[in-house]
């Protein structure tokens, strides 16, 4: 469930600040830890019917997690984040972005978000696009998207297309301030 096999890059920044959350690929060990995740965030909190939250892109995506910090309230390594990247040629696509309740706001989902970024880069990503929840539009839009045409509705929640270019030379600072 983590897609296809490339070397990994160059590690993620170190972080200044050790408490500060940080994300990574997801490993065989994670998987049933984010399908949890998601599980409890878009079928039981949000009534997304579970046919429609799995489906068969999720075996060749990218997959990236956070794991719990001891201050998060939530236990210690456990998935509290994650999302999932497919790369098609430069453009690429965010999906099932989904931070555990006990941490949002607490920068998970943003560590999530820029790691998505540097795995897009890796593959050749100039572009990514994905479809925000409309609640999390500010999110996404202090991590440099815009969005593209209007609202609508996806597994019955409001949804805008939202897009943005990636710095071709990694800059991507302000996804990192974005709060999840």
């Amino acid at each position: 469930m983590t897609g296809p096999v490339l070397p990994p890059g160059p590690p993620p920044p170190a972080d200044a600040d050790a408490g500060a959350p940080v994300a990574r690929l997801a490993t065989a060990a994670d998987l049933p830890g984010l399908t949890a995740l998601r599980t409890r965030v878009f079928v039981e909190e949000q009534g997304v019917p579970p046919e429609v939250e799995r489906d068969d892109r999720d075996a060749t995506a990218v997959h990236v997690v956070s794991l719990g910090l001891p201050a998060d309230g939530a236990p210690a390594g456990r998935v509290v984040a994650t999302g999932r990247l497919l790369v098609d040629g430069r453009r690429a696509s965010i999906g099932r972005m989904a931070a555990d309740a006990a941490v949002r706001g607490r920068g998970h989902g943003a560590a999530v978000l820029a790691e998505l970024h540097r795995q897009a880069r890796l593959r050749g990503a100039t572009e990514v696009e994905l479809h925000a929840q409309v609640t999390a539009r500010g999110f996404y839009e202090r991590a440099g998207y815009a969005a593209v045409g209007a609202e609508y509705l996806e597994a019955g929640i409001r949804h805008v297309t939202m897009r943005r270019t990636l710095a071709p030379d990694g800059d991507d600072r302000h996804a990192d301030r974005a709060a999840p």
